[in-house]
C-alpha cells in the first residue's frame, strides 16, 4: 500500500475503495463543476509573506471556535450520508474528529443519530448542521435531541434552496440510502413525500433571514449562518444575531458559476468586523491552505471531503488519520511564517498573487 503523506494521496486511496456512484456523489459539483476547480485554484492566487528570525521552537495548533478549544483550526464540515464511504458512517467520523481533538459538524441528513454521534464521541465537541424541513416539527426534533445530547452550536446552511444541478451525480445514477437517515424517515412518517431530486425535495424553500433569528432565540444556542459568499449576505447575518458564518458555495454543489469561497473571503471579513466569527469551507487540502484562510482573516476551516476520503479507507481511523496529516502541515506553515499559533497569522502575512 503507498505511504499516505497527503490529502491527495487520501483520495486516491478513498477512490479505489468507494464504488462509482457514490464517489460522483463525494467528489462532484454542479453544472461543469467550475466552482468545484476554482475552489482548489483560488488558493494559487494569493502568496503567503514569511517572516524570518523569529523564534518558533515552540508551535501551537490549537485554537477556539465560539470559545471551544479545538486542537488546530480545521474542523469537520457536515456532510449528507455517510455511510455511503462507509458502514459506520457518522459515528466512524465521530470518533476521528475525537482521536484528533477537534470538531465535528453532523448534518441534518446524517445517517446516524445526534444522539449517536454523542454516545461515539462523548465529551467531545460537535455542531449540528441544519437543513429546514417543510414539516418544521421534524426539524425541531432533531434540534432537540442534538441539544440535549450535548451540541453547542446550530448550523444553518443557507445556500440549499432548491437543489443544485449535479450531473455527475445523474450520469453515474446515484441513489442517497433515504432510508438509512433518521430524519427523511420521519419525515415521510409525518407524511411528507419526495419527487424530482431525492429526500431534498422534503426541504424547505422559502426560509428567509428572520430564521436566524428565531432559531437563536427559540433555541438559547450560537447560530452560525453556512453557505454565503458576499458581504451583503454576511452584514444580514449579522444583523440577525448569527455568532459565525461560513463562508462557502457549498463545496461547488450547488451554483455552478459561483466565487470561489477563498476569493470571497476578505469581503465577508471586512463586512463581519468583530460582530462575528468567521470560518471557510471550500478547496482546503493542505496545511499553507490552512494557514492562507487565517491570514485572509478566516478563525478556522472546515474540511468536508478530505474527512469522507479518510472515513472510506480507514473508518475512524482513517479520519483521524487524514486530520493528522492536516494538523501537521498547518503547524509546519506556522512556523514558516513566522507564527507560534493561529493567533499570530495576520493580514501581513498574505498578499495577491
Amino acid at each position: 500500500m503507498d505511504q499516505l503523506l497527503t490529502v491527495d494521496d487520501a483520495e486516491r486511496r478513498a477512490e479505489e475503495i468507494v464504488g462509482p456512484e457514490a464517489w460522483s456523489y463525494i467528489v462532484g459539483g454542479a453544472g461543469d463543476e467550475r466552482t468545484l476547480r476554482w475552489n482548489r485554484d483560488a488558493f494559487s492566487r494569493y502568496r503567503l509573506r514569511p517572516r524570518v528570525l523569529v523564534d518558533v521552537s515552540a508551535v501551537s495548533t490549537r485554537t477556539t471556535v465560539l470559545g471551544t478549544e479545538v486542537s488546530m483550526p480545521v474542523l469537520v464540515a457536515p456532510m449528507a450520508f455517510q455511510s455511503i464511504a462507509h458502514e459506520e458512517g457518522e459515528v466512524a467520523m465521530a470518533r476521528g474528529a475525537a482521536a484528533a481533538e477537534t470538531l465535528m459538524c453532523l448534518s441534518t441528513v446524517a445517517t446516524a443519530t445526534p444522539a449517536d454521534i454523542a454516545a461515539a464521541a462523548p465529551g467531545s465537541p460537535r455542531w449540528l448542521q441544519i437543513y429546514v424541513f417543510r414539516d418544521r416539527e421534524v426539524s425541531d426534533q432533531v434540534i432537540e435531541q442534538a441539544l440535549e445530547s450535548g451540541f453547542s452550536a446550530l448550523v444553518l446552511t443557507a445556500d440549499l434552496p432548491v437543489y443544485g444541478i449535479r450531473h455527475r451525480e445523474a450520469r453515474l445514477g446515484f441513489e442517497a440510502p433515504e432510508d438509512d437517515v433518521p430524519a427523511i424517515v420521519a419525515a415521510r412518517a409525518r407524511g411528507g413525500a419526495a419527487t424530482e431530486h431525492h429526500s431534498l425535495d422534503l426541504l424547505e424553500s422559502g426560509l428567509q433571514w428572520d430564521y436566524v433569528t428565531e432559531l437563536r432565540e427559540r433555541w438559547g444556542v450560537p447560530v452560525i449562518v453556512k453557505g454565503l459568499v458576499t458581504a451583503e449576505d454576511a452584514d444580514l447575518a449579522c444583523q440577525h444575531g448569527a455568532a459565525g458564518v461560513v463562508v462557502s458555495n457549498h463545496g461547488g454543489r450547488q451554483l455552478d458559476g459561483a466565487i470561489a469561497s477563498l476569493e470571497a473571503l476578505p469581503e465577508v471579513v471586512d463586512a463581519v468586523g468583530d460582530r462575528a466569527e468567521v470560518y471557510l469551507d471550500g478547496g482546503v487540502r493542505r496545511g499553507a491552505d490552512v494557514a492562507m484562510a487565517l491570514a485572509l482573516g478566516a478563525r478556522a476551516v472546515l474540511v468536508g471531503r478530505p474527512a469522507m476520503y479518510g472515513l472510506a479507507f480507514g473508518g475512524d481511523k482513517g479520519v483521524a488519520q487524514v486530520l493528522e496529516i492536516l494538523r501537521e502541515e498547518t503547524e509546519n506553515a506556522l512556523a514558516l511564517l513566522g507564527c507560534r499559533s493561529p493567533a499570530e497569522v495576520t493580514a501581513a502575512h498574505v498578499k495577491p498573487a
